[in-house]
């Protein structure tokens, strides 16, 4: 088999749409896997949406995922001559002609059409769903060049993937009326039909496309959210194809040697933001402690919060990677630690401290924590397990939790009160009590 090459050819609008990225995720594991090309084509002909800064938002977002690409970057705005050569070999053929045609505006102009054959059938066996097939005589003559003399999307394409060498197209299923009409035109300018793959629809909970009415559908949106690009490349990978196996969290590595298009699924892949949020917890609690522990820092320090001297930062890391689903969570999670001006989450504050004897109940473990002699998790959790007689924590742990932190989740409570010290968490047990607790 000849070298195999494979595009991405996305219309850059400033944001990058989650089956767009997918499809560009199947192209370029699929080159990977077989040794082949990954070529980047941006369809640029849009001149008032594919701006500059449109541009750079689709190759910052590709550079986030680690979707490089084979060769330069092809625009397709500068192989117009091309477009419009083959234009005329198409006119000289007999495989298209002009007319006159009166756009939606009322403006009447002479365009270039393709001319369909008026017989037989289109067809061709699709990787993913296999033997596709259309009367001819169903399509349509439809349009290559508009009125003003640009060249339409349909002879644009076509001449593009000739001019790449693409042997393979991978691309959304809502172009498979596309590919008949494409099929048609690399035939009548005598280049060999690229092999195609369809893949099915990103849909909601509902079973219809997702969109951004269903929550983030854009890269730039799942990034600013606090997602990890190697997350994100993942759970797209996983909507429409699997290895095969239960495994569910993959190396590249893995998702290289094990990709095969003839794996991807026909049905429709429904979208499912919890699987994806636990899927990013499980990359954070991969990162390497120190890639943690310096997000950590960095992420507090943007906001206004410094790590006191000597506090025990390696402990809260050890805690605190394996609960974290988001980099975008840590502040937050963190502020409690180093600085005595935290917020109070009001749902929390009503459910566990304003409820009657939470005043006394604290009060009371004022006095009880300041007799503990070593200021250590286990000898913490011991004052309270002695408190409760083996009926269970939890009318005294969620207190506590609320009145040192503000929060009603966070790590293990008994380890948060080693990291906050004797000396904070009795002086916030008494605040608590004085000035919210019933």
């Amino acid at each position: 088999m000849s070298e195999i090459r494979v595009r991405f050819a996305p219309s850059p609008t400033g944001k990058v749409h989650i089956g767009n990225i997918r499809a560009a995720i199947y192209n370029w594991l699929f080159a990977r896997h077989t040794g082949g090309k990954f070529l980047l084509r941006v369809e640029d002909t849009d001149l008032e949406r594919s701006t500059p800064e449109a541009i750079e938002a689709l190759l910052e977002c590709m550079k986030w995922l680690g979707l490089s690409y084979d060769e330069e970057a092809f625009y397709q705005t500068k192989n117009k001559p091309r477009h419009m050569e083959a234009v005329e070999k198409l006119l000289a053929s007999g495989h298209a002609y002009k007319c006159e045609r009166t756009s939606r505006d009322g403006k009447t102009g002479e365009v270039v059409m393709f001319k369909m054959p008026k017989e037989g059938v289109i067809e061709f066996e699709d990787i993913v769903k296999g033997r596709m097939a259309k009367k001819a005589e169903d399509i349509q003559d439809f349009a290559i060049v508009r009125s003003d003399g640009s060249p339409i999307f349909h002879i644009a394409n076509v001449v593009d993937d000739i001019d790449q060498r693409v042997t393979h197209i991978i691309r959304g299923d809502d172009h498979v009326e596309n590919t008949f009409k494409h099929i048609c035109i690399f035939k009548a300018l005598g280049a060999e039909v690229p092999k195609y793959g369809h893949l099915s629809m990103i849909v909601n909970q509902q079973g219809k496309p997702y969109s951004k009415r269903d929550g983030a559908a854009f890269v730039g949106e799942f990034r600013e959210a606090g997602y990890l690009p190697e997350a994100l490349f993942n759970y797209l990978l996983l909507l429409g194809w699997n290895p095969g196996d239960d495994r569910e969290v993959l190396t590249k590595e893995e998702m290289i040697s094990l990709f095969d298009l003839e794996k991807v699924h026909v049905t429709a892949a429904k979208f499912d933001l919890k699987k994806l949020q636990w899927m990013n917890g499980e990359y954070i609690k991969r990162l390497p402690e120190e890639v943690f522990s310096s997000e950590l820092v960095n992420r507090a320090k943007l906001s206004g919060m410094v790590v006191p001297d000597g506090f025990d930062l390696k402990f809260l890391v050890s805690q605190l990677q394996v609960r974290t689903k988001f980099l975008n969570d840590i502040p937050s999670q963190v502020r409690c630690f180093f600085s005595d001006d935290y917020p109070f989450d009001e749902k929390a504050v009503e459910k566990r401290l304003k409820k009657d004897g939470v005043k006394a109940l604290l009060l009371d473990l004022v006095e009880r924590f300041s007799k503990v002699q070593e200021w250590k998790a286990p000898q913490l959790e011991e004052v309270v397990k002695a408190l409760s007689c083996g009926n269970g924590m939890g009318p005294w742990v969620h207190p506590i939790r609320v009145a040192v932190s503000g929060r009603g989740e966070g790590i293990g409570l008994f380890e948060m009160l080693e990291l906050l010290g004797r000396e904070k968490t009795l002086a916030r047990l008494e605040k608590a009590a004085e000035t919210m607790a019933l």
